[in-house]
């Protein structure tokens, strides 16, 4: 099982922007995976095979009403880009949990095989 402790991901909402009629990562986006990239690099470079399954603890920023299911999709993709497993089609089972607020958010992701 690898454990990791991340900073806050951007929601879906500004991880993405429209150019034209392409759909792209944002700058926010971008920022946040070369961010990743490096806790991980930090971590020993993890990496899992195989089917997963992912539980994330998320520690919003503050008390504002965040919607549980926008942090996923950034935190994921970077977590594939930083190379912790091939592909995010390899996850089966994801459990996400709100954890109280701290400051500047956080994320709790334990990562295991089945």
């Amino acid at each position: 099982m690898i454990t990791l402790t991340l900073p806050w991901p951007p929601s879906v909402n500004h991880y993405y922007r429209r150019v034209g009629s392409a759909t792209l990562i944002s700058r926010e986006g971008r920022r946040y995976r070369r961010r990743i990239q490096g806790e991980v690099l930090l971590a020993g470079s993890p990496r899992v095979e195989g089917r997963l399954a992912v539980r994330i603890a998320a520690s919003p920023p503050d008390q504002r009403r965040r919607d549980l299911d926008n942090v996923q999709k950034a935190l994921l993709d970077a977590l594939q880009h930083a190379g912790v497993y091939g592909d995010d089609s390899q996850i089966d089972r994801i459990t996400v949990e709100r954890a109280e607020a701290r400051d500047g958010g956080r994320v709790v992701v334990e990562i295991s095989e089945m």
